[in-house]
């Protein structure tokens, strides 16, 4: 497991604290208090190259997988990195870390997000909440839905507001699975200056239609795909190393009919999962799953820097 450096939980680093920071008694309170939480996101964040979300049609595709994964191939690129995973209800990015129960740091300029593997900062729900609790509301039940929505949203948005980044080449942000109306706008929304996103599926017809749906939406709201990670492409033998389709589907052809690259294919390997899964993440370049992440993380780096080049041009 990877031990954080120079962190230690504070009483301001839990999830009450913030809870208990979000004060609404009239409508004009709240929108100036979430107006002066974006201009502080904005201001928080103003050292980021480059902001990318990671995000996914559907659950269990292997999202985080991905969004940790490429961290570690950017840092592996010499680039500063840091990883930002706000699905409050499910955080994991820690966990596959090895960072379950690091604190987080407040100094008197904000928290200071922990260090984990080859140097990458990593802010997590997760590390608001005791380990293994789960996340419990409380509100008014006749409203419970929309307070539930509002209250999460909140507790985002002052995290957020509170986290120091520093300078960074690239954030990624794990963003909660779906392809709801609610939560994907709103939190890609507080991430100014977006560079674009890239979205997580497997070859599956159903994952498929949902991605489909999910792209489809994200450009509606004026986001761009930087492109497609087919998770989970095949599965890999981990005796003999043979890789044996897991699904029938076909994402390089939606892919086609969309016009968005397909940014590379990932197999399923039991090895390799299961060393995440037990916070030890694979940091050998050599290792074939890694290359396979490595190579999607520079075709992502080339395509961000070629639309660099065509921006400074116009």
């Amino acid at each position: 497991m990877y031990e954080g450096k120079d962190v230690a939980m504070t009483p301001q680093s839990d999830l009450k604290t913030i809870l208990n920071k979000l004060h609404y008694s009239d409508d004009a309170k709240v929108v100036a208090q979430i107006s002066d939480q974006t201009k502080m996101v904005m201001s928080r964040m103003k050292g980021i190259r480059r902001k990318v979300v990671v995000m996914s049609g559907k659950g269990g595709v292997g999202k985080s997988m991905t969004t940790v994964n490429l961290a570690l191939a950017l840092a592996r690129m010499d680039q500063r990195v840091g990883l930002l995973d706000v699905d409050i209800n499910g955080p994991c990015v820690p966990q596959m870390l090895g960072m379950r129960g690091v604190g987080l740091v407040e100094t008197p300029e904000g928290v200071i997000p922990p260090t984990g593997p080859l140097g990458i900062k990593v802010a997590s729900m997760d590390f608001l909440l005791q380990v293994n609790a789960p996340v419990r509301w409380k509100g008014p039940m006749d409203l419970s839905p929309v307070w539930l929505g509002m209250t999460e949203m909140n507790v985002i948005r002052e995290f957020l507001s509170d986290m120091v980044w520093g300078e960074l080449d690239y954030l990624l942000a794990d963003l909660p699975p779906g392809a709801a109306a609610d939560k994907p706008p709103l939190l890609v929304g507080l991430i100014p200056d977006l560079a674009g996103a890239v979205v997580v599926t497997t070859p599956s017809e159903v994952a498929s239609n949902v991605v489909q749906k999910s792209i489809a939406y994200a450009q509606e709201l004026g986001i761009e795909i930087l492109g497609v990670v087919e998770n989970m492409s095949e599965y890999r033998c981990p005796s003999c190393g043979v890789e044996t389709p897991l699904f029938e589907g076909d994402t390089e052809s939606m892919c086609e009919v969309l016009g968005i690259p397909l940014l590379g294919r990932v197999p399923f390997d039991r090895n390799f999962a299961r060393t995440f899964d037990k916070g030890n993440p694979i940091l050998d370049g050599s290792d074939p799953t890694v290359a396979k992440y490595q190579d999607i993380a520079k075709k992502m780096h080339t395509l961000l820097d070629y639309q660099q080049v065509l921006a400074g041009k116009s």
